[in-house]
């Protein structure tokens, strides 16, 4: 099943991501309120044996989006994941678009924890928490 679900005509914007997300994604961003949103649609190549999302690529989105927060939060300085986990609360299906708004709890100087819930409509799929560390840039 595909999904007939497109972000680009409910105001979400495809995140340029070159790398390994280009092999997953697009993942997408939306800006409201001050708000950051990132979101994927759920294809036939993310899904698992049972025909389900692959619960690695739900880790790989949630580490994205919330890093990608941790980084507007540094005021745009690199940041890597130094920790992140995830507890998997029901199964993402294919055809749905799951998104998080990551939820930065504190911010020291060099270190960032962040958390959210990955959802499908209103049904909770994952929560995920984690650890960024902000870097100086290179001279």
């Amino acid at each position: 099943m595909s999904s007939t679900y497109d972000p680009a005509a409910h105001g979400w914007t495809a995140f340029p991501d070159e790398g390994f997300i280009d092999h997953v994604g697009p993942i997408w961003t939306k800006r409201d309120d001050g708000r950051s949103r990132f979101g994927f649609v759920a294809d036939r190549h993310h899904a698992n044996l049972i025909g389900v999302v692959q619960g690695g690529m739900l880790m790989t989105f949630g580490d994205r989006a919330l890093g990608l927060r941790a980084w507007e939060a540094a005021g745009g300085a690199p940041c890597v994941t130094v920790q992140f986990d995830m507890q998997f609360l029901s199964s993402g299906r294919i055809g749905e678009f799951i998104e998080v708004e990551p939820e930065l709890v504190r911010q020291t100087s060099s270190l960032l924890f962040l958390r959210g819930v990955l959802t499908a409509g209103d049904r909770p799929v994952a929560t995920a928490s984690g650890v960024w560390k902000s870097l100086k840039p290179r001279q």
